[in-house]
């Protein structure tokens, strides 16, 4: 058991894990960038997110939105599918469902994610639908 665990759920100390990619390494596969930017969420950590975001979407990140994100509660991670995103992929998608607390009300984010890779480097791209949701009992 980990002093530290890392956010994402991977099972590995934050050190060992996310905090690798949020330090300038790259994240090998788009599971592991998925990951780090879940984790890059509950730390506040902007600067990460706009890095790993595809450069198309940099010049139109939506301050507001992004603000509410950074200000929930996340809770859980749970990654329900992935769909190529390896190391030697050039795309990926990522179905994952993060739990959050908002208004004191648990809620679940699902999305399924699409990765794709810019200059070697694995970049979010887009997501192909989302749906925010009451956690069930």
């Amino acid at each position: 058991m980990s002093d530290h665990p890392c956010p994402c759920a991977s099972g590995l100390d934050y050190q060992a894990c996310c905090a690798v990619w949020h330090l300038g390494g790259s994240a090998p596969t788009a599971e592991a960038l998925m990951r780090s930017r879940y984790c890059a969420f509950i730390r506040k950590d902007v600067p990460y997110l706009i890095r790993t975001s595809h450069p198309l979407l940099r010049a139109k990140v939506d301050v507001r939105q992004l603000r509410q994100s950074l200000s929930l509660e996340w809770c859980g991670l749970v990654v329900v599918a992935v769909a190529g995103g390896g190391p030697d992929d050039l795309a990926g998608e990522v179905h994952f469902r993060a739990r959050f607390r908002h208004a004191g009300k648990e809620q679940v984010h699902e999305e399924r994610s699409r990765f794709v890779r810019v200059d070697g480097e694995w970049v979010y791209r887009d997501d192909r639908g989302t749906l925010n949701r009451a956690a069930s009992a």
